[in-house]
């Protein structure tokens, strides 16, 4: 796992072998940022990472700039690797919540530019991820949410539904205001 864009690009990442997760490959991730730096600019961004595992995701997006990144997730060993590894590399800018995600998506009152969902593939509610977080006003007018999922299962439809993305058996789903 390593850091593909920006100040710490390149960096490699070495999470603990018993977290409870199953990262974005960095082929899927790199494919996901180069969608992404033709879709927005990542400085001052402020961006929910939900499911945040080893903090792949959240990295990246403060790697290259992102001002402030939540970084949600259930399990404490997830979230001290990332609160420990974001001040290693001083990534100031990565928050670090340990929350069940599906009520956190419920209680948070913030508004982000982009949100970026990996939960595991095999929750019951994952074709219903994006419509809880759209219902939940959690995205900025014009803001992004980006569902990861396994290319076998698909989400529910929604009107803010933008486009699919599948490489190999990962799929990004967008969702845009």
């Amino acid at each position: 796992m390593r850091i593909i864009g920006g100040k710490a690009a390149g960096l490699r990442l070495n999470p603990p072998q018993n977290l409870p997760v199953r990262p974005t490959t960095d082929i899927a991730k790199e494919a996901l940022f180069n969608i992404l730096n033709n879709k927005i600019d990542f400085d001052g961004l402020e961006c929910l990472d939900l499911f945040a595992g080893t903090g792949n995701i959240s990295f990246e997006l403060a790697s290259r700039g992102a001002g402030k990144v939540t970084s949600v997730d259930l399990h404490g060993k997830c979230i001290l690797y990332i609160s420990e590894t974001a001040k290693k590399l001083d990534l100031q800018q990565i928050k670090t919540r340990k929350a069940d995600v599906f009520k956190y998506i419920k209680a948070d009152k913030d508004k982000y530019d982009l949100i970026f969902a990996d939960p595991p593939y095999d929750i019951g509610q994952l074709p219903l991820l994006a419509q809880m977080v759209l219902e939940n006003n959690l995205l900025k007018e014009d803001g992004l949410l980006i569902v990861e999922h396994p290319s076998n299962r698909k989400m529910l439809e929604h009107p803010n539904y933008v486009e699919t993305r599948q490489y190999g058996n990962s799929s990004f789903s967008f969702y845009t205001i």
